[in-house]
């Protein structure tokens, strides 16, 4: 039964691709391509891709890219929304067809006497010239590993996918053969082959671990010992997605996503509502110790966040909700699992940082740059890398941004990032290397300073002497901009007033200072807090030791006369005082009042300023009192 005529043209349609979500079609017609959605009264995109007539196209589920093939012997990468991504140099014939390996990585060219294997950003890997007349139709296996092509001379041309590397630190694993791979130490020029039963289909090298997966079974090697492998089988073969972290890693297949150790235990299993995993990638999938983060596809605004050990949502169970469509999120490595950090990328390319607890209150999400086009978290400390426009930049202490955010810039490390050309990509950050991968597919390594690395150790150690002792060595204001935000981070003042007086920033050093001298713990909690910008914790610390004055007084202030004068109501106390304060601040500026509640507070009273000095010193003698009596450290750089 036909149940609809979807289009109706005066040219050939030669080809036809469904939409990731199914709710599109795109097809050809001569020159142009067109994207038809479903719905009736939708808007259809069409434009001129090619020169000549269009021949194939084909619609990749995972990363959403579309590729054209045409008789001006080009074929073309291009996104969703008909903008170019790429597009080759002239061949020697029209190119006949195209194919998008299933996850997306790789795509395969066909045309006269030629096979042509590339990467998704479009570079070329592999040429061949089998003779076989034009390649008039490809078609991948499930797994990635394998294509089939149909011949102009009526035959049917079979290619496996071989001559993969990945790369860590000083080893790198090359796939010979099918069944084949050798490791090469490049320190000892060592070599190893490790040979499998089945064919591989999927690898990955990171943290010390090596893991394989062939079409039934999961190998694990350490890089200390090639020849014993933990070896365990799989529910279903096709895994197309393997993620490391420090001490387990994830395995995606058509089934669902995995959990296990490296000693080959399973761990758990995550699952959400209207779960997908055919169309998971690195960029929407994220691994830390304790932490699995999953980009949802039904609305892509969402990440969902899981505990590792168990598999349930972390937290309360709240989702991570965002304003605007996330394209790409990364869990940083390192650190307690109360401080884990998320990034992500949005569609309008800025990158922002929350925390991934989510527990009543909901976490603020920041930030960080604009126009970033990749990022990646470094795998021993929580350093921050990624590509924005035409800077390379490194985020040395991305926490900055809760802690301090006027010297977020000095923490920073930045250089210019026009070397790398257009749409280059960051493929790994290993100890203080970066690899990055460029349009053209060659590989550039930047070298960054080890030295914040190193300042990380130390705090994450709370050795604050060695951090002050290491800065004083380096002399660099990044050095002590970053351990002046990390000293606050972790309330040690005495290290965050020497690291301010050292970036120049007086105003904070006094107000440290003003600090040390508050008279109990909570006071001094509570401005620390508000230090941070956290003025509701800080309030919430001083309403809890029964300190309302003080709460009122910070109020005060920050100028927030609503709220001052809202607790000075509710708890019965010091309403004159902030009426008092509200009047000196109205004639400072000559101005008449015209708050409808301080109006109808005000009414019939008579300010005492002496009576209300009297009252203040009052407060601050009980408070004095009340901290002697229960006796705290004299040692301010303890944590609270």
């Amino acid at each position: 039964m036909l149940r609809s005529t979807l289009a109706q043209q005066g040219t050939p349609v030669y080809s036809v691709a469904w939409g990731p979500d199914s709710e599109k079609v795109l097809y050809t017609a001569g020159k142009q391509l067109i994207i038809k959605p479903l719905q009736p009264n939708a808007k259809v995109l069409q434009w001129k891709a090619h020169d000549g007539i269009i021949l194939k196209v084909d619609w990749n589920s995972v990363n959403d890219l579309i590729l054209s093939a045409g008789e001006d012997c080009k074929y073309k990468v291009w996104d969703s929304y008909g903008r170019p991504l790429y597009s080759s140099q002239p061949h020697e014939h029209p190119i006949t067809s195209v194919a998008w390996a299933p996850d997306g990585e790789l795509f395969a060219v066909g045309s006269f006497h030629t096979l042509r294997l590339c990467d998704k950003t479009g570079w070329s890997y592999a040429l061949e010239k089998p003779n076989t007349g034009s390649v008039v139709n490809i078609a991948w296996s499930i797994d990635g590993t394998q294509i089939a092509g149909a011949c102009g001379n009526r035959h049917v041309v079979f290619a496996h996918v071989v001559e993969q590397c990945w790369e860590w630190k000083n080893f790198q694993v090359t796939l010979t053969k099918r069944r084949t791979m050798q490791v090469r130490n490049v320190l000892n020029d060592a070599v190893d082959l490790l040979e499998f039963r089945d064919r591989v289909i999927k690898a990955s090298l990171n943290y010390a671990h090596l893991v394989v997966s062939t079409s039934l079974q999961c190998y694990v090697f350490s890089t200390k010992n090639w020849n014993t492998p933990l070896i365990f089988d799989l529910k279903e073969g096709t895994v197309s997605l393997i993620l490391q972290a420090e001490r387990h890693f994830l395995l995606v297949d058509g089934g669902g996503i995995y959990l296990y150790s490296y000693e080959g235990r399973f761990i758990s299993s995550p699952k959400f509502p209207g779960m997908r995993t055919d169309i998971l990638n690195a960029q929407t999938v994220s691994l830390s110790n304790d932490t699995i983060a999953i980009k949802d596809k039904a609305d892509e605004k969402i990440i969902f966040l899981f505990e590792t050990s168990t598999g349930k949502p972390l937290g309360d169970g709240k989702l991570l909700s965002h304003k605007n469509e996330i394209l790409e999120i990364a869990l940083d490595q390192k650190g307690l699992t109360n401080d884990r950090k998320i990034a992500f990328i949005d569609k309008n390319r800025d990158l922002y940082i929350t925390s991934v607890k989510r527990f009543g209150k909901e976490e603020q999400i920041v930030k960080l740059g604009t126009m970033v086009h990749t990022l990646a978290w470094n795998d021993t400390c929580n350093i921050l890398c990624g590509l924005q426009d035409t800077r390379f930049t490194v985020w040395y202490y991305p926490n900055t941004v809760y802690v301090d955010r006027d010297i977020l810039p000095k923490t920073l490390y930045e250089r210019d990032a026009s070397e790398f050309s257009k749409n280059p990509h960051i493929v790994s950050f290993v100890g203080n290397q970066v690899t990055i991968r460029r349009a053209d597919g060659s590989l550039i390594h930047i070298s960054i300073s080890p030295y914040p690395a190193i300042l990380h150790e130390y705090v994450s150690s709370s050795k604050w002497e060695d951090a002050v002792r290491l800065c004083r060595f380096v002399k660099e204001q990044t050095m002590w901009a970053c351990l002046a935000a990390m000293a606050v981070a972790n309330r040690d003042m005495t290290t965050a007033e020497i690291a301010y007086a050292a970036i120049g920033e007086i105003d904070k050093v006094q107000y440290i200072n003003s600090i040390k001298d508050l008279p109990s713990k909570e006071s001094k909690m509570a401005h620390i807090l508000m230090f941070s910008g956290n003025i509701q914790e800080a309030e919430m610390v001083l309403l809890q030791a029964g300190l309302v004055y003080q709460a009122i007084q910070i109020n005060i202030n920050l100028y927030n006369w609503e709220r001052a004068l809202e607790l000075a109501v509710k708890y019965k106390t010091h309403v004159d005082t902030v009426l008092a304060y509200r009047q000196k601040f109205l004639e400072t500026f000559g101005k008449q009042e015209t708050n409808k509640r301080y109006l109808q507070y005000a009414e019939g009273l008579q300010i005492d300023w002496e009576k209300i000095k009297a009252k203040i010193e009052m407060e601050i003698t009980k408070e004095r009192e009340r901290s002697s009596s229960s006796q705290p450290s004299k040692n301010f750089g303890l944590k609270y």
